[in-house]
Order: structure tokens, then C-alpha cells, then sequence
């Protein structure tokens, strides 16, 4: 089954990295740990709950859940390899839509709104604020690895 992003997925708590470019790729990707959802009981429940497919590296967790994805690579590159030949659509969006810390969506701050002093001035760069924790994100040196690493697969 080929996977785009919004489709939902759960990353289990060995897989906090992938979650942050699965999510620069346009994917809605909840990270366990952040959903105090570190067992596999919790995880099940949750991606029940919320209509997430898992990705794990848990064989076992993997043969309980519907539809799982079982990767076995421990380094982000190679997980985004095993991914893209499993049918995910992976490339970084023009605008980042979910939050590289928490999740939630993104919003751009508006040009005339203050940002804090690690953000630039969205006068000059396009900032977004994530709606629940309130980071800030932009196109920067992290964006531009995050990039080239995807278009390397």
C-alpha cells in the first residue's frame, strides 16, 4: 500500500529522528514518547484511537498491529530508504505543516508579528508557530540538510 502524507502514522520510541524529516515531508507522524505511548499496549491503543499506521522497529509490535511498517535500519537515512521502497511518497514541502517538536500544525506568523529572539524577522524570512507549543520554525541550515538528505535516496 503506498503511503502520502496525511495519512497518519505512529513512530514507536526508537524512531524520535524519522518522525522529524517524516514530518518536513508533509506527514502527519505522532512520536510515541511524546503520546506517552511507550509500550505497545499504549501504542495499539493509541493508533486504534487515532487511526495511525505504525512504524516500528519492533517485529513483534509490528505483527500486532494492522498494517504495520517494520524497518530495520537503525541510522535516518537508511529508515528513509526502507520507507521510500515500501511506497511513501517522501520529499520536503514547499511550507512545513506540522510542528518538528510536537506534532500539531503550523501556522505562518504574519510579517508584522514580533517573533522571539532565536527566529528572524519574518519581515525578511517566512516563519511559522506551531499552534500548540508555540516553536518557531523557518527555512534554515537544519531545513536545507534535511533537504539534501532526502533527495539523496
Amino acid at each position: 500500500m503506498a503511503e502520502a502524507p496525511g495519512d497518519p502514522l505512529l513512530l514507536d520510541a526508537m524512531l524520535g529522528k524519522l518522525a522529524t524529516y517524516l514530518r518536513l515531508c508533509g506527514y502527519d507522524a505522532a512520536y510515541a514518547l511524546d503520546r506517552d505511548a511507550e509500550g505497545d499496549e499504549d501504542m495499539l491503543a493509541l493508533a486504534h484511537t487515532e487511526g495511525r499506521r505504525v512504524v516500528t522497529r519492533d517485529r513483534q509490535l509490528a505483527q500486532r498491529a494492522p498494517d504495520a511498517v517494520l524497518l530495520t535500519e537503525r541510522e535516518v537515512t537508511d529508515q528513509l530508504r526502507e520507507l521510500a521502497a515500501a511506497g511513501f511518497s517522501l520529499s520536503v514541502t514547499d511550507e512545513p505543516q506540522y510542528c518538528g517538536t510536537c506534532n500539531a500544525p503550523l501556522e505562518r506568523v504574519d510579517r508584522t508579528e514580533p517573533t522571539p529572539e532565536y527566529a528572524p524577522d519574518p519581515t525578511e524570512t517566512s516563519v511559522w508557530r506551531c499552534r500548540d507549543c508555540g516553536q518557531h520554525f523557518w527555512k534554515g541550515s537544519h531545513w536545507d540538510s534535511v533537504v539534501e538528505t532526502v533527495d539523496s535516496l
